[in-house]
């Protein structure tokens, strides 16, 4: 593409820069999730999703009314079509925030990392059954060398870990039905959360109500942090999705590098979370696959060919 050869004129050139702004707060923002989320270690990882769920809730209500888009909301809340789509991305992503949380609280960062390096491949295999997406030669070879991984951790490490594929599934699968969702991504969001909503207001209640509730027990700094949990579930999101909007998509996808590899050293360097021999070398072959991958993406946008010529349209898509 023309605007990543530097030919681009200085108002799309400005565009590209502020995705890449947006991208890198993005990712970096869910690299360093487990600093935030390790304050919060002694809530149980149920509660703090469903404290996660109720305050972003009420940050896409805010952010919502700051943007004017009500309105756009309540009628896409409202359509089946639509609905039919997000109820199970909603079901996925909740149980993509419990098992990281987890992850996160019982020290096994490194899992979760390993999870997120996976995700590409799990979207390219996802994409090639569900989509019928055909998949060029490279991608074949990316997705190859981080099935040799795979392979690694579960004959020599004793099997893969539970969490790092319950991660990639479960993201993969939100990828997927994202991807095929008629809406917009910040209007997507914010009606999984409201979707999420009485769930997680049920069960704090219920943990009111037997006095085994953490908010309004602890320290103030405890419960300061639990409200902060919405912004900090929300404001990510928001950025994705003006990043998304922005920047082509090999360049999109090369960014989000920047999560995981931020997780996997907090893992490693901060929290002591010990990686052998045999999770290194799984891990240089899943870390070399996503290069390979991200960098053919990148080629791709920068060799002009349409996409759409490349990918069918599927036959699953909403109308």
């Amino acid at each position: 593409m023309s605007e990543l050869r530097g030919e681009a004129d200085p108002p799309q050139r400005s565009r590209i820069a502020a995705g890449l702004g947006y991208a890198v707060l993005a990712y970096g923002a869910w690299g360093i999730f487990p600093l935030f989320w390790k304050q919060l270690a002694g809530v149980p990882a149920l509660e703090l999703v469903a404290h996660r769920v109720a305050w972003a809730s009420l940050a896409y209500v805010f952010v919502l009314g700051w943007s004017r888009r009500g309105r756009e909301f309540l009628r896409a809340i409202r359509d089946p079509t639509i609905l039919r789509v997000l109820i199970p991305s909603t079901l996925l992503i909740g149980s993509n925030w419990l098992v990281f949380i987890y992850a996160v609280v019982t020290e096994r960062v490194l899992d979760a990392s390993l999870g997120y390096y996976l995700n590409p491949t799990v979207s390219i295999v996802l994409g090639f059954v569900v989509l019928r997406e055909r998949l060029r030669a490279v991608q074949w070879l990316a997705a190859a060398i981080a099935g040799f991984g795979v392979y690694q951790l579960t004959t020599l490490a004793g099997g893969l870990p539970w969490i790092s594929m319950a991660l990639s599934l479960s993201f993969g699968g939100y990828g997927l039905l994202r991807k095929i969702a008629p809406v917009d991504a910040t209007i997507g969001a914010a009606i999984e959360s409201v979707l999420l909503t009485p769930a997680a207001l049920g069960y704090l209640l219920w943990l009111e109500w037997h006095g085994d509730a953490v908010f309004g027990r602890g320290p103030i700094r405890i419960d300061a942090l639990l409200v902060c949990a919405g912004a900090v579930t929300a404001a990510p999101l928001v950025w994705f999705a003006n990043a998304a909007r922005r920047l082509p998509l090999g360049v999109l996808g090369f960014v989000q590098y920047l999560a995981p590899t931020s997780q996997l050293l907090l893992a490693v360097g901060l929290f002591g979370e010990v990686m052998t021999r045999v999770h290194a070398a799984a891990f240089a072959c899943i870390c070399a696959a996503a290069v390979v991958f991200s960098l053919e993406g990148w080629w791709w946008s920068r060799s002009g060919r349409s996409l759409a010529r490349e990918v069918p349209a599927p036959a699953t898509r909403p109308k």
